[in-house]
């Protein structure tokens, strides 16, 4: 039974990531991004809801003092 050989596998994964690398690279620059970020910030607007118009506290029974 033959053995596998495993000399040209540094040269073959050392290759690909190499390759991997430089088409990361070439894919970001081709990517157009904002000169400053913090310039353009989203409006957060808060929703009313009915709830919060009203004030209501919830007593539990635990809490109520025993006379």
């Amino acid at each position: 039974m033959p053995q596998l050989d495993t000399s040209t596998w540094f040269i073959v994964i050392a290759s690909m990531l190499l390759t991997l690398f430089i088409i990361f690279q070439m894919k970001t620059l081709t990517h157009q991004f904002p000169i400053n970020p913090q310039s353009t910030y989203l409006k957060q607007t808060k929703q009313s809801t009915p709830w919060e118009e009203k004030w209501t506290k919830t007593y539990l029974p635990l809490l109520q003092h025993l006379a």
